[in-house]
């Protein structure tokens, strides 16, 4: 059946670059180029003709192949093949019904097919000029778009270099001898701050605070206290002894009560939460940690 269908549309082919041919003779009997034409056509025709048929019989091929594969996706692959199937018969049997159209070879039809061409391809290359058109347009406000942000980004540079430059001429560089000899004053300084304060105190409490032979007005008591204050010592001495066991024995800053502490003395700072007793020896005192 195949064979029988090729061979019929080869006949048909045939038939109908005859039917040119006769057509070109009753046109132009005495004119030999246009029978070249014609049989040229012929064989032009019969190419496409053999060309077609082997398109046919790979698609069929390709048919056949697939009708043998198995099915893995039984339901979904059938019906995408059957309609394969369908859609290239339906094809098949659209070209077999139609008929080639037959162009007649004379220099008005062909004039009239050239303008047609000219004209078509006009309009694509307008449609193309207008659609290039647009885009450099956008590109140009998208362009100037970009100068301006340019713009203003080196204005902002020029700006952010003056004032680097401004906070650069303000930089002092700062040397390490400088800072160590800042540091030196600066102890001086609080040295010596300490020791005046510590003279103001030791007046301070040399004039208020007197040993107690000072205010014995009898001469008999006077000489009996003297003998008994012979070892005691100021308020002055008692707290210095009691500041440096705190800083220098933190971990145990109680002093043992001497002979030379003073009891009124003692009771005084143990009154105004400047001094503390041990809680487990009544006999040692410390100086409150004010500094914590």
């Amino acid at each position: 059946m195949n064979k029988y269908f090729y061979f019929s549309f080869s006949y048909k082919a045939k038939k109908i670059t005859r039917h040119m041919s006769v057509n070109q003779q009753d046109l132009d009997p005495d004119s030999s180029t246009d029978m070249e034409d014609v049989t040229n056509a012929e064989e032009e025709l019969i190419k496409e003709c053999d060309e077609m048929w082997k398109d046919m019989e790979e698609c069929q091929k390709k048919l056949s192949l697939v009708g043998t594969e198995t099915l893995t996706d039984s339901n979904a692959q059938l019906s995408l093949l059957i309609m394969q199937v369908k859609c290239l018969t339906a094809e098949l049997s659209q070209w077999q019904k139609e008929n080639p159209e037959i162009v007649p070879l004379n220099e008005e039809v062909l004039v009239t097919l050239g303008e047609e061409e000219f004209q078509k391809l006009r309009h694509d290359l307008e449609l193309v000029l207008s659609t290039l058109q647009s885009k450099n347009e956008k590109l140009k406000e998208d362009l100037e778009r970009e100068q301006q942000w340019l713009e203003e980004q080196q204005q902002i540079l020029e700006s952010l270099n003056v004032v680097h430059s401004e906070l650069k001429n303000q930089v002092v560089t700062i040397s390490e001898s400088r800072i160590l000899d800042e540091l030196n004053t600066k102890m001086h300084d609080i040295k010596e701050y300490k020791e005046k304060l510590l003279i103001t105190l030791g007046e301070f409490l040399e004039d208020h605070f007197p040993l107690p032979d000072r205010n014995v007005k009898k001469k008999k008591k006077k000489t009996n206290i003297q003998e008994s204050t012979a070892q005691l010592i100021t308020l002055h001495e008692m707290l210095e002894i009691l500041l440096n066991r705190l800083f220098d024995v933190p971990h145990d800053p109680y002093v043992k009560i001497s002979d030379s502490f003073w009891p009124p003395y003692i009771e005084l700072l143990l009154r105004n939460g400047i001094a503390l007793r041990h809680p487990e020896d009544p006999t040692q005192i410390r100086l409150e940690a004010f500094h914590q």
